[in-house]
C-alpha cells in the first residue's frame, strides 16, 4: 500500500489499481459505464459519510472496506488483507458511530450508514449467527395492470434527463429499501390514478389530525432525516410507518395528500420517491442539505 495515500496531501490525486481487476483479457467483472458510475458514486458517498468525514484517511478508508465487506443485515468480517494503518483506526469507527459492533475480526454497521452497506453474500457463518426469519413472499413480477419486462424498463430510462436518472438509480440502488426492480419500475412507469375521497375518510382525517398536531413538522423532518440515510425521499407508505402512523389505503393517501396542499411538503408531479420540505416547513427552518437543496426539484423536468 502507497504510504502517499495516507500521509500525502488530500488536494493531490492519487492514482490506485486493483491488480486482481486491472487485467485486460477475460476481466472478473464485467463492469460497464453504468456500473462504474454507482461505483464510484457509492465510492464517494462511503468516503464523505459523516461519521468519518472528518476522520484521517487511514479511517476513511477503513469504513470504506468494512462498507464493501458488509452483508445486508450490517455485519461482516474483517477482511485479512486490511492495511495495518487502517486496522489501527477501528476503535475510531466505533467510536465516531460508523461501527455499532466491534469484537475481534467481526463487525457491524451502525444504522446510520445502512445505506452504503456493500450487501457482501453471507458466508455460512454469517447465517449461523443471524437469528432465524420467517419465509420471505415472493414478489410478483407483474399485476393485473402492469406487466413487467426488463427490456421495456431500461427502454424507459434512457431518454430520461441526467436529474431524472439519477433520482431512479437512487431508488432503484437503494440498500436500506431493497425493493424488488419490478416494483419500481412498475412505480416510475405506471403512476398511481387520482384519488378521490368519501365522506368517510375525510371524517376520519378530521379526528387523526386532532390527535397529531405537530403532523406537519414531523412529517417534514422526517423526510429530511430520510433523504439523509436512503439517498432519495420516502413514499407515502414509508413516511407513515416511519412515522408510526398507522394508516391504511384512501386515509393514508389523503393525510400526506393534506400535508402538501398545507405545504408543509412538496413532491415533484406523479414522480415517485420525491417527498420533501414545502414551503411552511422551509419557513420554520426545515429544510434539505444545500447539497442536496435542488435535487428533487431537478427531476420536475425528466
Amino acid at each position: 500500500m502507497n504510504d502517499s495515500l495516507f500521509d500525502g496531501d488530500p488536494a493531490t490525486p492519487l492514482p490506485i489499481t486493483v491488480p486482481g481487476l486491472a487485467q485486460e483479457t477475460d476481466p472478473p467483472l464485467a463492469f460497464g459505464k453504468n456500473t462504474r458510475s454507482r461505483v464510484s458514486g457509492w465510492t464517494t458517498r462511503a468516503l464523505s459519510a459523516k461519521p468519518v468525514k472528518k476522520l484521517p484517511p487511514a479511517a476513511r478508508l477503513a469504513g470504506l472496506f468494512l462498507a464493501a465487506h458488509s452483508t445486508s443485515k450490517l455485519v461482516g468480517q474483517i477482511p485479512p488483507d486490511l492495511p495495518a494503518a487502517c486496522r489501527a483506526t477501528l476503535p475510531d469507527l466505533l467510536c465516531k458511530g460508523f461501527l455499532a459492533e466491534l469484537c475481534a475480526d467481526r463487525f457491524r454497521l451502525d444504522g446510520a450508514v445502512r445505506h452504503l452497506s456493500g450487501m457482501r453474500p453471507p458466508t455460512e457463518e454469517d447465517k449461523a449467527a443471524e437469528p432465524p426469519k420467517g419465509e420471505s413472499k415472493a414478489v410478483p413480477a407483474s399485476t393485473p395492470r402492469f406487466r413487467f419486462s426488463a427490456d421495456a424498463w431500461t427502454r424507459w430510462k434512457s431518454p430520461a434527463s441526467p436529474a431524472l436518472r439519477r433520482h431512479v438509480e437512487a431508488v432503484e440502488y437503494c440498500a436500506v429499501c431493497a425493493r424488488p426492480p419490478e416494483r419500481v419500475a412498475q412505480a416510475f412507469m405506471d403512476p398511481s390514478r387520482p384519488q378521490f375521497f368519501s365522506k368517510d375518510v375525510r371524517a376520519a382525517y378530521g379526528a387523526w389530525k386532532d390527535m397529531h398536531p405537530d403532523r406537519g413538522r414531523l412529517a417534514a423532518e422526517f423526510t429530511v432525516a430520510f433523504r439523509g440515510e436512503h439517498g432519495h425521499g420516502p413514499s407515502y407508505a414509508q413516511l407513515c410507518s416511519g412515522l408510526g402512523w398507522d394508516l391504511k389505503g384512501p386515509l393514508r393517501g389523503f393525510v400526506v395528500k393534506r400535508l402538501l396542499a398545507n405545504e408543509w411538503l412538496a413532491e415533484t408531479g406523479s414522480v415517485p420517491w420525491t417527498l420533501r420540505p414545502g414551503q411552511a416547513a422551509q419557513a420554520q427552518g426545515i429544510t434539505l442539505p444545500k447539497a442536496r437543496g435542488t435535487d428533487a426539484t431537478a427531476h420536475a423536468r425528466p
